[in-house]
């Protein structure tokens, strides 16, 4: 393409802007997303960050320095800034340059391609001391208890090392794929993908099966496995996915939650358990011990607790799969889960699986309403934390979700809010269930089958179906309050609806939102990390529901 006719500008600062109105606005924004971060998404112009971590994930994932120049030069409407080309390619160089590997004699070594490199490594007092011998001017003994920690370090100080040391077997344990189905070649790519990594993190947007994508590695690993996830509720569809998909019988796989504590050769725990701790001590170390384990599967790796990577920075030797819809982390803790779980190993877009049919075509729509002026008043005279609570729980809400369920009814339907208050209110008013963190997971999975079973079609939840709940017949959500700007939240709540459906393809996620206030303002950022798949809202008021 010639200077002058490309979709985008890009700057010396590293932000490369895309018009979104462009004819190859999409297919820039496409070739963009492997080594760019989305930073802004207002209506016609997008601003995208080049970031080292973007740029190492790249790297790591097969996609060059050529590459990444190739795409900026052919769809920038201006030349590119020699600097930054300049900087690109050298960030993305330092990937693999220096590595951990497994030593005949030595064990576990750092190596780095420079000498230089090494010495400047080794200054890092922090660094230093995970660091035994100097076997050469290239090489150096590294502790086996710090290998994790090493990871972490290296990349604060931008020499992220590209582990090659090796994994342990595990215990044997025999798994294979069962059943009248097949795995998709997207699917089977990104097992692939991760095995010739060794370990690091598959993205795939919810319902394109990514519970298939774990049972696929376990197969392939052939090994004990153990599988972390969010809550009890996930963790029995993982065995119930399991049991439908594989060989494994349920006296082979168990449950390690608040409610059991069964160890086997698959082993589904919580989160919550493998971080509560007893006598200043976490509990889960006992469920790390227990087994010799070949593979550890971390569900939702976005919302890895601290405390979880403190313990996985002790299990590098085990193959580590990280399962996850966006890898958006609030906490800003993504180097972490780069160093630890390891880097981006696969990547679908969602727009190429909803073209092909394997999640559903989705309408974003956001609603505005107006806060009543006894709600202004209050708005007006609040602190910052309760002027959202005020304006995302504007009662002007009740009218909008009613009118929005009319409109869709018969379809089923999700009511999807943070302030339990509010939640509650919503439920009484329209006499359907509530599902929040004081619902027993009994009566959680049974209310979570109804609605399966169309017996029930319209539910009220709170945070706690987020993530890994799987309704795949639920068509329409209407979000009403959020967890302040999370993106991560926004893309999961989206993926509630996006499984494939037996009727009609299609779903509706609406987002109810009171104009003017700070409830406004934080949808606007939660939405980014959808435009950046190519998902745009529309907007209507709420008087035109």
């Amino acid at each position: 393409m010639t200077v002058g006719q490309g979709p985008l500008i890009v700057q010396s600062d590293k932000t490369v802007l895309l018009e979104v109105a462009h004819p190859q606005g999409d297919e820039a924004r496409a070739a963009l997303a492997p080594f760019a971060e989305l930073e802004r998404a207002p209506e016609h112009i997008h601003t995208y960050r080049i970031t080292p971590l973007a740029l190492w994930n790249a790297r790591a994932a097969g996609f060059d320095a050529e590459q990444a120049v190739d795409v900026l030069e052919r769809y920038s409407r201006f030349p590119v800034p020699q600097s930054l080309l300049i900087d690109v390619a050298e960030t993305m160089s330092r990937y693999g340059r220096v590595s951990i590997q497994a030593h005949p004699a030595h064990g576990l070594v750092l190596a780095a391609e420079e000498p230089a490199i090494l010495t400047e490594i080794s200054l890092h007092k922090k660094i230093a001391a995970m660091l035994g011998q100097r076997i050469d001017d290239s090489t150096v003994v590294v502790f086996p208890s710090e290998r994790g920690r090493l990871k972490q370090e290296l990349i604060k100080v931008n020499w992220p090392a590209e582990d090659r040391a090796g994994y342990v077997d595990g215990e044997s344990h025999p798994i294979a794929l069962a059943g009248d189905w097949s795995v998709r070649d997207y699917q089977q790519q990104a097992t692939e993908s991760f095995f010739e990594g060794g370990s690091g993190v598959v993205v795939l947007p919810c319902g394109a099966g990514k519970t298939i994508v774990g049972a696929a590695a376990m197969a392939q690993a052939q090994t004990t496995t153990l599988i972390l996830v969010t809550n009890t509720v996930a963790g029995r569809q993982w065995r119930d996915e399991l049991l439908r998909r594989t060989t494994l019988t349920p006296e082979e796989i168990g449950e390690y939650s608040g409610e059991r504590k069964e160890i086997r050769p698959v082993t589904i725990a919580t989160y919550q358990v493998v971080t509560r701790k007893t006598k200043g001590e976490y509990r889960a170390l006992e469920l790390f011990d227990s087994r010799d384990w070949g593979l550890i599967i971390y569900d939702e790796v976005h919302l890895l607790p601290a405390p979880v990577f403190r313990l996985t920075s002790d299990l590098q030797s085990r193959r580590r799969l990280g399962l996850t819809a966006t890898l958006v982390r609030e906490d800003a803790r993504e180097s972490d889960v780069f160093s630890l779980i390891g880097p981006k190993r696969y990547d679908a877009p969602w727009k190429e699986l909803e073209a092909r049919g394997f999640i559903a075509t989705a309408e974003c729509t956001e609603v505005r309403v107006t806060m009543t002026n006894e709600e202004r008043l209050v708005y007006a005279t609040a602190d910052t934390r309760d002027r959202y609570r005020i304006a995302a729980c504007s009662s002007s809400k009740t009218r909008v979700v009613r009118k929005l369920l009319d409109s869709h009814q018969g379809l089923p339907c999700l009511i999807i809010g943070a302030f339990i208050e509010q939640l509650e209110e919503l439920a009484t008013a329209l006499d359907v269930p509530l599902i929040d963190g004081k619902t027993s997971t009994k009566k959680r999975e049974q209310a979570f089958a109804a609605f399966r079973a169309g017996e029930i079609s319209v539910l009220v939840v709170s945070k706690v179906a987020n993530f890994s709940i799987d309704l795949p017949e639920a068509a329409v959500a209407i979000q009403v309050s959020g967890t302040f700007g999370s993106r991560q939240e926004e893309a999961q709540r989206l993926g509630r609806l996006l499984r494939p459906k037996q009727s009609e393809n299609e779903a509706h996620f609406y987002t109810v939102v009171t104009r003017d206030s700070i409830d406004a303002e934080y949808a606007a950022h939660r939405q980014r990390f959808l435009a950046e798949q190519g998902y745009a809202y529309r907007i209507i008021d709420g008087i035109d529901v």
